[in-house]
């Protein structure tokens, strides 16, 4: 026991050390609040990321917090996982590939009583990590164009503290109080014919989100749940510095030196998802996601693009033999899924879609609920046209999920 308190401690300390350098590097992470960010608990990212109706049997359920309200009595759930990414950026012209390492998401959840239960988890909500060179802009009312150059890091951590309980044998309710919080650094340069300015701004955002769910059990083969996510405020504040150059006069001016003010806060949309899981014969699943957000309520604009309304589909399958529970190989699950999201940014009139295909496997560790979950996924975002980026990216996922059975007194010393 005294072994595995260790490891336990040990991943805790690497996970919080990596989190600090997650980062996105996707150039659509430029608007907004960046690239928002996908943390899959358990089975989820091989199953498309779909699992509003999965129960915390077995592993820690991000998507619902209801979920909860499902957990085994003493059984204590620990889960951690990172993700390795390779993605090719290509345009009009060229192509270029660029490999990144991210922190997912470390997570605890315990019971409270034979009913409900109570989950803490730390991850990223979105990611800022872009890098963009000489790129041909238009002056707004003019035939002229202006070139921008722009690197930024940083992004939003988002800390959910998470309720369950269950009514009768059928029913759980769940609330989630999300903190969102942290920062981003954003460098430009803006050349107009032998002017250039630049611009280091440096912003710092915090918030909060409520989030509600419920999951019913039809019987032991079928569940259905939903989730609603609310609307909700981002306050930001900046620390800006710009310097003007003119090359005619070869002579450079200071406007601003870490001026600290108020900017606009960023809204996040209202949200709902709907979902349902199925077994067949005790060793199929299938599960399968419907979310909507509203981003267009939020009345937001990009100097460059537009918000839209988006929707997510999500469909995933699930394989374990399991009927001698002593064999290794009848508890090992492999799963499939595929996933569409139709994106919530509007660019140059076109969306910035995302399509994604992952399979997995889960491989038990001991005689416990405890498993070590390794996906692939393959996608693609956005598309080749002027002023537009094709992403192709291969994400390897890992996670550990980890169950301890505590406050049970031993029979045989």
């Amino acid at each position: 026991m005294k072994n595995k308190f260790t490891f336990l401690f040990f991943l805790i300390l690497a996970s919080f050390s990596a989190f600090s350098q997650s980062l996105s590097s996707s150039p659509y992470s430029i608007y907004g609040l960046g690239s928002l960010y996908d943390s899959d608990f358990g089975t989820i990212s091989a199953m498309g990321s779909s699992g509003v109706a999965l129960p915390s049997e077995r592993f820690i359920n991000n998507l619902n917090p209801a979920s909860l309200g499902f957990s085994y009595r003493n059984h204590f759930l620990f889960d951690v996982g990172g993700k390795a990414i390779q993605t090719s950026y290509q345009d009009l012209s060229k192509k270029e590939n660029r490999n990144n390492v991210q922190f997912s998401h470390i997570a605890f959840a315990f019971p409270l009583s034979t009913k409900s239960a109570f989950s803490l988890a730390l991850k990223p909500y979105s990611s800022a990590g872009f890098k963009i060179s000489d790129y041909k802009l238009p002056i707004q009312d003019s035939n002229e164009e202006y070139t921008l150059s722009a690197t930024g890091t940083g992004g939003l951590n988002n800390f959910d503290i998470s309720y369950g309980h269950r009514i009768g044998k059928k029913l759980g309710l769940g609330l989630t109080t999300s903190v969102l919080f942290g920062s981003t650094t954003d460098n430009r340069e803006y050349l107009i014919a032998n002017s250039q300015t630049t611009i280091d701004k440096e912003s710092s955002y915090s918030g909060v989100r409520l989030n509600l769910g419920w999951q019913f059990k039809v019987d032991s083969t079928f569940t259905i749940g939903a989730v609603f996510k609310s609307a909700s405020k981002v306050n930001a504040t900046k620390v800006q510095s710009v310097v003007s150059y003119n090359a005619d006069l070869d002579a450079s001016n200071t406007i601003e030196t870490d001026v600290a003010s108020d900017v606009d806060d960023f809204y996040l949309p209202s949200e709902f998802s709907v979902g349902f899981h199925k077994m067949f014969k005790n060793k199929f699943g299938v599960s399968a996601d419907y979310e909507k957000a509203f981003w267009e309520n939020t009345n937001q604009n990009t100097m460059y693009g537009n918000y839209l309304n988006q929707d997510k589909f999500k469909l995933g399958f699930s394989y374990r033999k399991g009927k001698n529970l002593r064999n290794y190989f009848d508890r090992i699950q492999f799963s499939a899924g595929m996933n569409y999201d139709t994106g919530f940014l509007e660019i140059d009139n076109k969306r910035i879609e995302n399509k994604a295909l992952s399979f997995g496997v889960s491989l038990p560790i001991e005689n416990t609920f405890s498993t070590l979950n390794i996906s692939y996924s393959y996608g693609q975002k956005g598309r080749i046209s002027n002023g537009l980026i094709k992403e192709n990216y291969h994400k390897l996922s890992v996670n550990l999920s980890l169950d301890g059975i505590w406050f049970v007194k031993r029979k045989i010393e």
